[in-house]
């Protein structure tokens, strides 16, 4: 099969596209002709060798990055059901990893991609999609909320925009760029703001009006642009984490917190050091998006050009979630 295989860490050049032995289904599991496996910030940092609380262990080398992977039931293990064959379903992790033509994955874990659901709609949905359930469920979003959502184009995000205007919450979506917030503007977002331009959250508390504050913010960068979604709460707000794409961290004073009774939660670290309930969240994410609840964004790239994608996700060119596609 062909693969994309990191030799050494470093730029995204060093992801090579090569030839591997076809991995072989061992007792309990199903191989997978990949139609679409999905790509993560987290893995570009991972690809320098840059290890980190709010990623995963640095792999040994060589390795094929990737974990959910849609696609194609086209061999079977020991002890699995022949019924498998020939079935679309779509799994969170697969062996030796996603960014391949063929992969293997426990039969436990896979889920029959539900009917109208593309693959790269499925494969974006049963990760993202189930982060974002989750990171929703520590959030707890209501109706009379005033939401800000950073990086509000991104895969994520776009879901949390949309899971928020269905609450009928008031929605603030962040993103850079015109093209970006032009796309957080047609999901529904009430304002939407380009964060890249200096004073953006003095545009957002004019454009509020009357007084009016954030309640809750959904913060998927961190950073300066965290700090200032900060400035924006109002007392006895909510300030959850649900991503770093800035990769610089941003946490506010203690003291500050309690003065003003806003909650800070890292939603993130919290489903990392809590997966178990991942297939519930996976699960409920394929039947949202299959029933049109939630429409997820896809930006695909050939598989063999996966190093472009790392690359353009690291210049933040990328909207939506990025796919890679054999």
């Amino acid at each position: 099969m062909r693969a994309v295989v990191l030799h050494e860490f470093g730029p995204a050049e060093n992801l090579r596209y090569e030839t591997l032995p076809d991995p072989v289904a061992g007792p309990g599991q199903v191989r997978i002709a990949v139609r679409a496996a999905g790509v993560h910030f987290v893995e570009t940092v991972m690809r320098r060798g840059e290890a980190s609380d709010m990623a995963p262990p640095l792999p040994d080398l060589p390795a094929v990055f990737g974990g959910e992977v849609a696609g194609t039931v086209e061999a079977v293990g020991p002890g699995v059901d022949a019924a498998w064959l020939g079935r679309s379903v779509v799994v969170p992790r697969a062996v030796p990893g996603g960014y391949a033509e063929l992969a293997v994955a426990d039969v436990g874990q896979a889920h029959p991609v539900p009917d109208g659901l593309g693959f790269e709609a499925a494969v974006t949905m049963v990760m993202t999609g189930a982060t974002t359930m989750g990171l929703l469920g520590v959030a707890r979003l209501r109706s009379d909320d005033v939401v800000l959502v950073t990086s509000a184009a991104g895969g994520v995000g776009r879901l949390v925009v949309q899971y928020a205007r269905s609450l009928g919450a008031t929605v603030v979506g962040a993103a850079g760029g015109p093209v970006k917030v032009d796309a957080v503007r047609a999901l529904g977002a009430d304002i939407a703001v380009d964060y890249d331009r200096p004073g953006w959250e003095r545009d957002v508390a004019e454009r509020l009006g009357g007084g009016r504050r954030v309640t809750a913010v959904l913060d998927g960068v961190s950073g300066e642009k965290g700090a200032a979604a900060f400035e924006l709460i109002a007392d006895g707000g909510r300030y959850v984490v649900i991503g770093w794409s800035s990769q610089d961290a941003f946490e506010p004073d203690p003291k500050v917190l309690a003065e003003r009774g806003i909650t800070f939660t890292n939603a993130l670290l919290h489903l990392l050091e809590n997966p178990g309930d991942g297939p519930a969240h996976e699960r409920r994410a394929l039947e949202a998006a299959a029933k049109g609840e939630l429409v997820p964004a896809v930006q695909t790239f050939p598989l063999e050009r996966a190093a472009e994608a790392h690359a353009a996700i690291e210049r933040r060119e990328t909207t939506g979630k990025v796919v890679l596609v054999p």
